[in-house]
């Protein structure tokens, strides 16, 4: 699998969304991005699956990625202090 990230003008997202329509039948979604420590990933996971979920086609998923730093600007924390 691969995981695609595109950041494109907004201007052009219904030409992009029309082109990518012969592979990918659109429904409309919203990107949550959280940042946990570990021993919250499973529980965050758990609770969004259950909240988001109508048992329908186009529920979404979700994709749990490592993080391997975090820095709190304000304070310099760094890790779980800083989230």
């Amino acid at each position: 699998m691969k995981w695609i990230m595109a950041v494109i003008q907004p201007h052009r997202l219904e030409e992009v969304r029309e082109a990518l329509a012969y592979a990918i039948h659109y429904i409309p979604k919203l990107k949550i991005e959280i940042a946990v420590s570990d021993r919250l990933a499973d529980k965050a996971v758990e609770l969004i699956a259950a909240r988001g979920r109508t048992g329908n086609i186009g529920d979404g998923k979700i994709f749990v990625f490592p993080l391997e730093g975090a820095t709190r600007i304000r304070t310099g924390e760094t890790g779980d202090d800083a989230l």
